[in-house]
This record gives C-alpha cells, sequence and structure tokens, in this order.
C-alpha cells in the first residue's frame, strides 16, 4: 500500500501540472461581446432581436432591390468572410448576410438545438422580419446545404440558387479541420470550450485553402477571436454533435431554380465529386470549378471567385 501511495502521488502531482500548463498555455476565458463589436462590427452592422438572440447582420446595397441576395456563412465562420464578395455584389443588388446562430458574433441558438430545419426555420424567421419575400440564396458549405434545403422547403421564395462547396451528401473528406475533430472526441470535447490553442484555430482555416500562405493573420485572428464570443465554443461543439438528418437526393431533384455551383477543385473537406453530384441531380444548374482553390473560394480568391456569380445572376463583371 505504502508502496503504490509512492507512485500514485507523484503521478498525480504530474498530471496536475501538466493540466495547470495547459491551462495556462491554451486556457482562453471567453471574450465580451461588446469588446468583440469594436473590432468585428461597423457601421454597415445591425442587430435583429430574433428567438431571444441578437442576430448580427448587415443590410448592403440599394434598398430598393426587391429580390435581394442573401449569402449564409459555413461552420464555424462569420459574415465577414462574403466581405469581398459583398463589396463587388452591392454596387448593383441588396446584399443580406447574417451571422448563423452558434458563430460571429450572434451567438448560440437558446435551445441548443442545431438541427438542419432549424436553420432552415431561423432563415424564414429572418426574412420575413426583414420583410424579403423573394430572394437569390448563396451558401457556403453548411451555408450551402441549409441553402438548399431552404429552397426545398420555400420554393417560391428563391429566385436563384447558388451552392459554394456546398455540404448534404455523404462525402469522403481527404483532410478535416482539427477544430472539427476535437469538438467530436469524448472528453475532448468538453476540454475544447474552454482550451482552445490558437494554432487550432490557424491550422483549421489554413486545412480549407488549397495555398495556407493566402491565409492572413487577420483572418486568423478573426476565426479564433470570434470562437471566443460567449457561448460560441459550447455552440460549435453542439452544432457538430447534432445528429445528422438523412440525406435525402429527392429534395435535391425536386429543386427547379437556376443554380450556379460553384467549386474548389482543390476542396479536401468536401470533394469535388459532390459539386459532380448535385450538378447530375439539379435539373436546371451550371457547374463552374475553380482550379488551385480550396473549400473558402469566395475568401481564398474573391476576385476570381465573385465573376461567375456575377455572370450568373446577369451583373457587369469586375
Amino acid at each position: 500500500m505504502q508502496f503504490l501511495k509512492k507512485i500514485v502521488r507523484p503521478i498525480v502531482v504530474v498530471l496536475g501540472l501538466l493540466v495547470g500548463g495547459i491551462l495556462i498555455l491554451f486556457g482562453y476565458q471567453d471574450i465580451p461581446l461588446e469588446t468583440l463589436k469594436e473590432t468585428y462590427a461597423n457601421t454597415e452592422s445591425q442587430f435583429m432581436d430574433l428567438e431571444g438572440m441578437e442576430v448580427h447582420y448587415r443590410d448592403e446595397g440599394p434598398k430598393t432591390d426587391s429580390i435581394p441576395i442573401v449569402l449564409i456563412h459555413g461552420t464555424g465562420a462569420s459574415l465577414h468572410t462574403f466581405d469581398d464578395w459583398t463589396t463587388s455584389l452591392s454596387k448593383y443588388r441588396r446584399v443580406l448576410r447574417m451571422d448563423l446562430p452558434a458563430y460571429g458574433l450572434t451567438g448560440p441558438f437558446m435551445d441548443r438545438n442545431y438541427s438542419i430545419q432549424h436553420y432552415v426555420a431561423f432563415i424564414a424567421a429572418f426574412l420575413e422580419k426583414l420583410g424579403v419575400k423573394h430572394c437569390v440564396l448563396a451558401g457556403n458549405s453548411l451555408g450551402g446545404k441549409i441553402a438548399w434545403n431552404f429552397t426545398s422547403a420555400y420554393p417560391d421564395r428563391v429566385d436563384r440558387l447558388v451552392l459554394i462547396d456546398a455540404s448534404g451528401y455523404p462525402k469522403g473528406s481527404s483532410s478535416v479541420p482539427i477544430a472539427f475533430q476535437l469538438a467530436q472526441l469524448p472528453v475532448v470535447k468538453q476540454l475544447f470550450t474552454f482550451i482552445t490553442p490558437r494554432f487550432v484555430a490557424a491550422s483549421s482555416v489554413k486545412n480549407v485553402y488549397a495555398d495556407p500562405q493566402k491565409v492572413a493573420p487577420e483572418v486568423i485572428d478573426r476565426y479564433f477571436e470570434l470562437t471566443l464570443r460567449t457561448g460560441n465554443r459550447q455552440a460549435f461543439v453542439d452544432k457538430l454533435n447534432t445528429p445528422v438528418t438523412p440525406f435525402s437526393r429527392e429534395k435535391v431533384m425536386e429543386i427547379q431554380q437556376p443554380t450556379l455551383i460553384l467549386w474548389g477543385a482543390e476542396d479536401r473537406l468536401i470533394p469535388l465529386e459532390v459539386a459532380q453530384q448535385f450538378h447530375t441531380d439539379l435539373p436546371n444548374s451550371t457547374l463552374v470549378v475553380l482550379d488551385d482553390l480550396g473549400h473558402v473560394p469566395m475568401e481564398e480568391d474573391p476576385e476570381r471567385s465573385v465573376e461567375p456569380v456575377l455572370q450568373f445572376l446577369n451583373l457587369p463583371s469586375n
């Protein structure tokens, strides 16, 4: 017994020191919303009271446009991922974008329900509150999945659809961001809510670019700091552990709207085969593949990736 005590005590001390060291090095407190607003809200930012949340959104371009373009970001991102696209599109069209619940300045759903049905209902309520009855809907990754599911549920409210490396089909990722992996591991996922190394954010963002050298330090800062918004880390874990709704190919095949499928050829998270499957199943679709770009083409090369969108919407090129 004495021998066991002699062995156990040093192990406990070492483990305690190790955990303490990790907390000191990688444990981050939440950043208050008001502090984040100083950096990530601007004069175009507005906040809508919806489902108990203050939804951060921006409404730019000519307000007389009765069919605005609605841009929906993906997992872990924010409305800022469409900054450059908005600059181009808002010259001619009204552009709406929001921080989805769980991300950005908006923060978590109050009921922690991150099903695709809840996100679709959220978009419907968001547009209803703004009085938008008809729109062009565009989404990246998770945002793309929300966009095509919304179009399936509310076909009369969508004029055209743009899917940017959209999720939905069962896929075989060749590379998954480390943050996505950690958020789904038992025990680790709970530690993730308060131990969040910046290098995990950096690695995860670089993972979805074809060329990691294009990831600017300020982009990493944005992803990392917005993750630290109160409630967002738990929401990130909740979202990635939400049971996936069984995929319905029939839903996709029933969508009649003209659809632009825009895909980075080097997307390792949602491979090009998924784009080809969308193109096969959507009866009125155009597929544009962007060479040398990854999962977030609108961020990695905004000027090149927005050109097909301008053409699709019959707008002047940059």
